[in-house]
């Protein structure tokens, strides 16, 4: 396992600290952090994301990581966002999460659960997000340095990393954000909504399998980790629970048990 730094190195200017006061009253700092910069003008953050930050989440909501305090570390906490539907969490998503997070030597890995997720509208039923939720919970249970994250069900509507990684950033000012994607989705990053902002609030690091790489879009400064290969796929495994396979080893017991519990997967109305 390797960590290769495919853009520009680490850093840059900054953009000053914007005050940001809720109507529930709470106060924080909010920075970006200017990851690079083409001709496209990436490297500040677009009108949206500036509307966004400086009217705070709808509700007045401060959202926040729900983890340890790691107040004492001597720098500042590096958090992963691992979103993802998660329709079922399977033991691929953990080992991903797990080794990238040894490989950057992050506080903790965030495994957000998208309430609506923009690019599967309409192709497909996706199972309620309460059962998604549940489901992740019980994967990382136990597992050091996991957790689930709850912001995106919590805001509702369809789920953008770009107003997730806005809210998390006005709750934690001072954390380093890392946004884990698949080598697939990284190739089609410039089609997602508002991706300037993505680049801008976050690192993007890239999971590799073995073998050939995937290229990459330029002017983006990204980090790729190379993961083991496991050929595990969430339309594979609701494939095999309707049909009466084994999911043993699959996903996790704690995992197959919210599976059974709650009745999942096994109508045709979920593909």
């Amino acid at each position: 396992m390797g960590v290769k730094n495919s853009g520009s190195e680490l850093g840059g200017p900054e953009r000053g600290p914007v005050s940001y006061q809720s109507s529930l009253g709470c106060r924080n700092r909010f920075g970006v952090e200017r990851v690079g910069r083409d001709s496209r003008g990436i490297g500040r953050p677009s009108r949206e994301l500036e509307k966004f930050v400086l009217t705070g989440p709808e509700q007045g909501k401060c959202p926040a990581v729900d983890s340890a305090d790691v107040s004492g570390r001597a720098s500042n906490p590096r958090i992963g966002l691992f979103g993802g539907t998660f329709d079922p969490p399977h033991v691929g998503h953990l080992v991903t999460a797990v080794n990238v997070r040894h490989a950057l030597g992050l506080d903790r890995v965030v495994l957000m659960v998208a309430n609506v997720p923009w690019q599967k509208e309409g192709q497909r039923s996706i199972t309620p997000a309460s059962d998604r939720l549940a489901m992740v919970t019980a994967a990382v249970r136990g597992v050091p340095g996991l957790e689930v994250g709850t912001w995106e069900i919590e805001h509702g509507g369809p789920s953008y990393t770009a107003d997730t990684l806005a809210a998390l950033k006005v709750a934690n000012p001072d954390a380093e954000f890392f946004t884990i994607v698949g080598d697939d989705a990284a190739a089609g990053l410039e089609t997602w909504e508002r991706f300037e902002d993505v680049v801008n609030l976050s690192r993007i690091v890239v999971v590799d399998r073995p073998g050939a790489p995937v290229e990459l879009p330029s002017g983006i400064d990204w980090l790729r980790v190379e993961v083991p290969r496991l050929e595990v796929s969430s339309t594979d495994l609701r494939a095999r629970f309707r049909d009466g396979r084994p999911l043993d080893y699959l996903v996790t017991d704690s995992v197959l048990a919210v599976i059974r519990e709650r009745g999942l997967y096994a109508s045709e109305g979920v593909r």
